[in-house]
This record gives C-alpha cells, structure tokens and sequence, in this order.
C-alpha cells in the first residue's frame, strides 16, 4: 500500500496537498498539530471535519505545548500584537514560529517511519508565503537530507512539497478541480468565529480567491470581505 502521512494545519495549504496527494493515489494519515496557537480550537475542528470529510481512517493529533513556552512569536505569545492590513512588509514578520517546520517534520517522519509510509506531504508555499523561512524549497531540501540520514537503513522517506511554487490564486484553482473541502478549512491567525480579514494569512487567501475569480466560503468579520481586492 502506497501510504503518505499528510500534515493537515486545518488551513487551505494543507488541505489542497492533502487532496494532491489522494488524487496521485496515496493512501493518506492526515496530521495535526497543537502547539499554542491563537486559533488552535478553531484549526483543530477545520482538521476534524476535513477527516470526516474524506473518511480518512488514520489521524493523529499531537500537542507541542513547548512552543508556547519558548514564545517569541505573535501566534504563540499574546503580549506580541499581530500586524494587521500588513502584507507585502519587508522582512520576516512576527508571525513567524521560529523552526516551527523543522519540529513538524520530525514528528511527522517519526509516525511515517513507524507506519511505513514512504512520504511527507506538506502545503508549504514559498513564492506567495509571508517570507518564512522554513518554508523555503531549499530548507525541505535540506530536512531530506537529514531523514536520510536519521532513519533506519532501510526506511524511505520524502518529504513533499506540491504547492511550494504555487500562487494563491492557482492553490484556489487546484483545490476546486480536486473538489477539496475548501469551505471547511480556516486560515485566520487571530479569530475563530468569523474570519478577521486584515491578518497576513487572511489577506493572502483573500488575494488568492480574487485572483481565481472565485469567492471565499468561509465566513468573515464584514460582509465584503469574502469579495474584497488585496
């Protein structure tokens, strides 16, 4: 059985390469992770609801309370405030979890080496991301290279990114031509009732159903924001 662990944030990125991975046949273990995050309640049930979705019958979630300890970034630290109407700003913004993919990763290859599955599917955007840099081809490249490296002899592992050089736009366009549950996913940094429509990850799926010419369903904090222009 061709099986990929799939890690599945709860977001429109990693239900997409979850919904990648399942059309190219794999049999997928969707992956979550809690760690502190402002909208963790809310991104847990989107993960949930995916699973339901697509029936998939193995899932995980795991809890890294550490990085809500070691703090220093606005997702996992109250006191830092979150940049609002902001995208496009110079530099790395504070939204940014230091290493967070690295400690993903590792966790995501311990259950594939335990499971035997062969890849890693993660929704990691590098061209139309906020300029994180864990999420750069160039550092999965690297993550490769030490799975090879710290796995058994005989275990096979690849870490996939099959968004990496995508847009928002064409990550809008390929999750409706594969029917993903767009509508249950959540990208919002700092609600989790109604979208806020002003953070980073807010504006970036905003920007990318607009470029689509497709209208967003999920909820959001104004009436237009679904349709606005970013």
């Amino acid at each position: 059985m061709r099986r990929a662990v799939c890690l599945v944030s709860g977001g429109m990125d990693s239900c997409v390469s979850a919904a990648i991975a399942r059309s190219d046949g794999w049999e997928t273990a969707l992956l979550h992770f809690s760690y502190g995050q402002r909208t963790q309640r809310r991104e847990l049930r989107a993960f949930r609801e995916i699973v339901d979705f697509w029936g998939v019958r193995q899932s995980m979630v795991i809890e890294l309370p550490h990085f809500r300890s070691i703090g220093g970034s606005a997702l996992t630290d109250p006191a830092i405030a979150l940049p609002e109407e902001a995208l496009d700003q110079p530099g790395i913004p504070v939204s940014y979890v230091p290493f967070r993919n690295a400690n993903l990763l590792a966790a995501a290859t311990s259950w594939a080496e335990v499971t035997q599955a062969s890849r890693v599917y993660i929704g990691a955007v590098e061209e139309d991301s906020s300029g994180y840099p864990d999420c750069r081809e160039t550092f999965f490249q690297a993550f490769n290279r030490v799975v090879a490296e710290g796995t058994r002899p005989e275990t096979s592992i690849e870490i996939v990114t099959p968004l990496i050089h995508m847009t928002k736009g064409e990550i809008v366009l390929k999750g409706i031509e594969l029917s993903a549950p767009l509508h249950l996913t959540w990208s919002c940094y700092q609600s989790e009732t109604a979208a806020c429509g002003r953070c980073d990850s807010c504006l970036l799926r905003l920007r990318g159903f607009a470029t689509a010419g497709a209208k967003d369903p999920i909820p959001y904090v104004t009436q237009s924001a679904s349709g606005r222009e970013c």
